[in-house]
């Protein structure tokens, strides 16, 4: 049995992170050193794992995001199925940093987002993330902290973007105005004034960051192609300015946060619109993902010029997730946020694809220790609570 109070003062404390994203490419898994709590937390990454998802995996998972054909069985029968998917993803991640699991703490896992309803002026959101924390418990013996989001919804907050406590620790500076832009499935930013504290924070999902750009190339690819690997066809393409104008028309981008969105809608079904205005428009496939690009690329810039720099300076951008990897989104947006310095995670110690990982950590030993974790002021919830339910061994 977990001794709770023995694990809240482990200091430090070996901590598994694990994330499944908007994009459901795969798990991603984190082994960090966690010293500390609080506003005095250092982390120092150990090791970190990608563990894609095999493909009849995803495909399921594909099939769950969708009401038609997510039903209640699958989605039961999924949850234990993806929880025992977690569990492989941080005994890899454990492997990788050289441990036992006997050696490690404590894990945090995300799960997976199926949906995710926000909170309307008519009524309250609601939140759905699956992959049962007790499989993993059970198959590692290791305590879990899982289902992040529901305690913030409860308290009337959008339930996300959760990472901006975990930004807030890693990366603010007392000189130096800052956005923490995560590109995963769905872009999310955290903007850090300079020596300002945790409650002048602004965070919010800034809109499509991978998502769309996915969801054109596996269209006009048949499947064959999940992502642009290293922004060729955008770099072969000339992006249409009128039709990203037009997309950029959608009242979410000029809404004001908090907000956030996801794959209900930017999934599949904003793609398919998007590629039947390219197509009504001549765009060749190569076209067509260099306009997705921009679009990710525009509704960022946009988003700061509306939101961030009235709060105050903005001298560095640092970027995680898998857009990070692709050079010609990188490129793009540091032609858009200049005079801003766009940079990588990896150059805080944090790998670029492991910061989400890495920010579940954090969570997670903050609800070990009882402190909340996330942040009103970017999530609109009423108050400080504290995130996640504990599983012990």
């Amino acid at each position: 049995m977990t001794d709770w109070t023995a694990l809240r003062a482990a200091d430090p404390k070996i901590i598994v992170g694990l994330m499944s994203g908007t994009s459901a490419d795969g798990i991603d898994g984190a082994v960090a050193r966690v010293h500390g709590s609080g506003v005095q937390t250092r982390v120092e990454m150990i090791a970190s794992v990608t563990v894609p998802y095999p493909s009849p995996d995803r495909r399921e998972l594909f099939a769950l995001f969708s009401p038609p054909t997510g039903t209640v069985e699958r989605i039961c029968a999924f949850n234990f199925r993806l929880g025992g998917l977690l569990a492989q993803a941080a005994a890899e991640a454990i492997a990788a940093a050289k441990l036992r699991p006997d050696q490690v703490h404590l894990i945090g896992s995300h799960g997976q987002t199926i949906y995710h309803i926000p909170p309307q002026s008519a009524g309250a959101g609601s939140t759905l993330q699956i992959g049962e924390a007790a499989v993993i418990a059970e198959r590692l013996g290791i305590p879990v902290v899982s289902d992040f989001r529901v305690r913030d919804m409860a308290a009337g907050g959008q339930g996300a973007p959760l990472v901006t406590y975990a930004d807030y620790l890693l990366f603010r500076d007392a000189r130096r105005g800052r956005a923490v832009q995560n590109l995963g499935g769905i872009g999310n930013v955290s903007y850090l004034p300079p020596g300002g504290g945790i409650d002048a924070l602004l965070a919010f999902d800034t809109g499509p960051g991978n998502m769309v750009i996915n969801g054109v190339v596996e269209l006009i690819s048949g499947g064959a192609m999940e992502f642009d690997r290293e922004g060729g066809l955008a770099a072969a393409g000339r992006p249409d300015e009128a039709l990203v104008e037009t997309l950029l028309a959608d009242p979410y981008f000029a809404s004001p946060p908090p907000k956030t969105t996801g794959r209900e809608k930017f999934g599949q079904g904003y793609a398919a619109g998007l590629l039947a205005s390219a197509r009504q428009r001549g765009l060749s496939d190569a076209d067509v993902v260099a306009t997705a690009t921009l679009l990710t690329v525009e509704s960022i810039a946009r988003a700061y010029r509306a939101f961030l720099l009235p709060r105050g300076p903005l001298d560095d951008v640092i970027i995680g997730g898998g857009g990070s990897h692709n050079p010609v989104l990188r490129q793009w947006l540091a032609r858009s946020l200049r005079p801003a310095q766009v940079r990588t995670t990896d150059e805080w110690g944090i790998a670029s694809l492991a910061k989400e990982a890495v920010a579940f950590a954090i969570l997670a030993n903050e609800a070990v220790t009882g402190n909340p974790g996330n942040v009103p002021s970017a999530t609109g919830a009423a108050h400080p609570v504290v995130l996640g339910k504990l599983v012990p061994a």
